[in-house]
């Protein structure tokens, strides 16, 4: 026959597991308590990390920097590759503080490497818009035509209408000669005046303005070009086919450069390198800042280091 347990085996069953569960809790907790010097150790490894974090942002920013400012394709790339090189350097040793922060750290701690977070996927978003831009150049590449194949082109042309002029003296029709030539001579140059004001120009609104412009003039250059060639003794003029042709090829070149300053690249990555991405890289050293003193002042068992200063800013 089975005995039933009375209310002492209750209690002393209960009590057993009590204290069974006490002496568990007890040794887990010596069992994971950290020495001092492991402490050290865990506190110096992270702040180590939040450092290597801020170093690897400023590279990646400079490198960026140096991206917008070269004028060459070649070491646009060069930069722009070193940057997303520096920016991938940050991404991995925030996923190393991560892991790290994971190990029973301060709520703080955790807040601010959250917040950094989030700025610095903002970060890397204007990043990759502003290094796509400044490899491209194309400001640059329209201020080459402009005052390269373009002004040659030009100066063949004036060079052309200005032979017509000094010959002009011995046709009847001299003043109206003259000022044919130096209509299309004039019309051309206002023309080459306004490309770089339009290749500097950062609005559409403004490039529409400096576009119509150059427009009226180019009408009124074909029109004294047209009218010469009308004059029976420029029909078969060497000179005036040469000014016609010049300016052909002077007008063939424009239409690339307005195409490229319309891409503004050069002008747009700069806007964004000195606005928005200075803005979000200051919010993110300041955060990582924040971190590193957070850290810093974590205090350790056994150990007192009296009043701690703020780590030197990079």
């Amino acid at each position: 026959m089975a005995l039933k347990p009375g209310i002492k085996d209750f209690f002393w069953m209960a009590a057993g597991a009590a204290i069974l569960l006490a002496v568990i809790l007890i040794a887990l907790h010596f069992q994971t308590k950290q020495s001092p010097s492991e402490q050290l150790a865990f506190k110096a490894k992270r702040a180590d990390l939040v450092a290597r974090m801020r170093i690897s942002l400023a590279c990646a920013s400079e490198a960026e920097k140096s991206a917008v400012l070269a004028i060459t394709d070649q070491d646009s790339q060069i930069f722009a590759g070193q940057a997303r090189a520096a920016t991938k350097e940050v991404a991995q040793e925030k996923r190393q503080l991560e892991t790290l922060l994971i190990k029973g750290t301060s709520r703080e701690e955790k807040a601010l490497l959250a917040k950094f977070s989030k700025l610095f996927a903002d970060f890397q978003q204007i990043d990759n818009e502003l290094l796509g831009l400044a490899v491209k150049n194309t400001n640059i590449k329209a201020y080459s035509l402009a005052f390269g194949p373009a002004a040659d082109a030009l100066k063949e042309t004036d060079a052309a209408l200005s032979r017509i002029i000094d010959k002009s003296t011995a046709s009847p029709q001299d003043k109206t000669i003259m000022l044919l030539a130096c209509t299309a001579q004039t019309s051309a140059l206002r023309i080459q005046a306004l490309l770089a004001p339009h290749i500097a120009q950062e609005l559409d609104k403004k490039m529409d303005e400096l576009e119509a412009r150059m427009a009226a003039q180019d009408r009124k250059a074909l029109k004294a070009l047209a009218d010469l060639s009308a004059l029976p003794e420029f029909s078969a003029d060497p000179d005036l086919k040469a000014a016609v042709s010049g300016y052909a090829r002077f007008s063939e070149i424009k239409k690339h450069i307005l195409a490229l300053s319309r891409e503004n690249t050069n002008v747009h990555s700069l806007a964004i390198s000195l606005g928005q991405k200075r803005e979000t890289f200051i919010l993110c050293q300041e955060i990582l800042s924040s971190l590193q003193q957070v850290i810093m002042k974590e205090p350790l068992a056994g150990v007192d280091y009296g009043e701690t200063s703020n780590p030197r800013a990079l």
